[in-house]
């Protein structure tokens, strides 16, 4: 009898235990999101958030929730634009597949075909790259490589392309997925040569925009700051959240200048889902869509909370991975002061869009985590609180190891040359030129050549060693060292924040 009782006790523990597994996950969606979203708001230190999830072709939430710049009281609603980041790639990717389902193009065609001037530093390589290499980061480049020369700099969308030609490949050619915002560049710059002369930024908004009823999107970052219904990009500065400027990153336009609300992109999000239709009208041709998420590359693999780990690939424009026994076709994207998520689970007609105005925080992962486990019947593991902790440890490390750095400032060691010996002008045959300017006391100012708004404040550590502190936040803190040789300055290595570059650079001294 006893154990007849325990094999009930047994089966119903078990019961309710399948039964959690997959209940009906949609009570967190209407009942509990908001609240889940409002504390993570203050959790994560996030002033404004704009959130859409679209099924089976209708809007299920379409709402913004906080406030569009720190100490304003204005409101984000679902019209309120953000920066897309690295969201546009998609655009661009859809934009070029569009032109090839219209015998405009081939995404398998040699570059130099269209882009006569396009070089790679290995001139064998040259004629090999095709469109699709562009789209796919499969060039032979170590992720983020040459971004600090782009990023926010006064070239042009050509300057840029010719200085792609200059890169040292990391990798051999298509042997290693390499993320590259250049090449997106150089993607998006075919467009002019077989649209009529569109530019890229026309081309998107009258191919895709204007059909699709994305009326207050933006093309490009230099019209963000003339619109009334915007947010302000944020970031944390020595453990303070403030208003940033915003990037001017239309030399990189087609890899990620675009600015967006969730109600406009919420029409993208369906149109994706509906196979290319609004309605009846076919506007993106199906064949595009089906040919920006066929696999072109792998990335590597990911491991969720849920204990599973699957590949990641990378298709033109989106990432391709497994989740649940579902396909998810996704993208992040983060410029200066935001960070969003778009994802698609084509088997459910699922649709999430996150976006945010602070470039400090995982919620726009975690929330996308946690929605996507609430519709395919996933327990609940509240991915916000996972992320956060993790998150604050690492942003604790980073300010102890900060605090020893100003510590070793304070006491005002003298750097091992005299200061006139680290003055004067360097150069790097990649960037370009730098100059190292006298500041206040032993403090040094350095000025970059093709970023006329920023500077550097270097301040000494001892030895050759100087502490330096960008004045654009998303650069970051670093420790500049430089080389001497028989008691004279040689070079510097200069490293800017992660999130815009991963490599460094040596800047010798002319």
């Amino acid at each position: 009898m006893k154990k007849i009782l325990l094999l009930i006790v047994a089966f119903a523990l078990f019961s309710a235990s399948a039964s959690a597994q997959h209940a009906d996950r949609s009570k967190f969606i209407r009942d509990s999101l908001d609240l889940y979203i409002s504390k993570a708001l203050t959790n994560w230190r996030v002033p404004g958030m704009a959130v859409c999830i679209v099924k089976d072709g209708k809007i299920v939430l379409m709402k913004g929730y906080g406030i569009k710049e720190l100490g304003l009281m204005n409101k984000v609603d679902e019209n309120t634009l953000f920066m897309i980041g690295s969201n546009t790639k998609a655009f661009t990717a859809t934009a070029l597949a569009m032109l090839e389902a219209n015998k405009k193009l081939s995404l398998d065609e040699k570059v130099t075909k269209y882009i006569p001037e396009f070089k790679m530093q290995d001139k064998n390589l040259t004629d090999e790259v095709i469109v699709r290499d562009l789209l796919s980061h499969r060039l032979g480049f170590q992720t983020f490589q040459g971004d600090f020369t782009f990023y926010n700099t006064d070239l042009t969308r050509a300057d840029v392309i010719q200085r792609l030609g200059k890169m040292k490949a990391v990798y051999p050619f298509r042997t290693r997925w390499g993320y590259t915002n250049s090449a997106f560049l150089t993607a998006g710059e075919i467009i002019p040569r077989v649209a009529n002369g569109h530019s890229w930024e026309a081309y998107i908004k009258e191919a895709i925009f204007a059909p699709l009823g994305m009326g207050n999107s933006l093309a490009l970052t230099k019209d963000l700051p003339k619109s009334i219904n915007r947010t302000v990009p944020h970031t944390i500065v020595d453990g303070r959240l403030t208003p940033v400027p915003y990037g001017q990153l239309d030399d990189m336009a087609p890899a990620m200048s675009i600015s967006s609300s969730v109600n406009d992109m919420s029409k993208w999000v369906m149109a994706l889902l509906n196979n290319g239709k609004v309605g009846q009208r076919q506007v993106i041709p199906a064949a595009a869509i089906q040919a920006t998420r066929q696999p072109q590359d792998i990335v590597g693999s990911v491991q969720h909370l849920n204990g599973e780990t699957n590949f990641q690939l990378y298709g033109l424009g989106w990432f391709i991975q497994d989740y649940s026994n579902h396909r998810l076709i996704m993208h992040d994207g983060g410029v200066t002061g935001y960070l969003s998520t778009v994802t698609l689970v084509p088997q459910e007609n699922l649709g999430i869009v996150i976006l945010t105005n602070t470039d400090q925080n995982e919620i726009f992962e975690a929330l996308r985590w946690d929605i996507l486990d609430a519709y395919l019947k996933q327990s609940f593991r509240n991915y916000s609180e996972t992320y956060l902790k993790k998150f604050r440890a690492n942003a604790a490390n980073a300010q102890a190891i900060d605090r020893k750095l100003k510590d070793s400032i304070a006491l005002n060691p003298k750097p091992a040359l005299p200061v006139n010996k680290y003055l004067g002008k360097y150069s790097n045959e990649f960037y370009g030129n730098m100059e190292i300017t006298q500041g206040q006391n032993n403090n040094l100012e350095m000025r970059f050549e093709h970023h006329p708004k920023m500077y550097a404040l270097m301040q000494p550590l001892g030895g050759n060693r100087f502490y330096v502190t960008f004045s654009e936040p998303i650069l970051g803190k670093a420790v500049f060292p430089f080389t001497v040789q028989n008691g004279d300055v040689t070079s510097v290595r200069v490293k800017v924040d992660d999130f815009v570059e991963q490599a460094a650079y040596e800047f010798k001294k002319l």
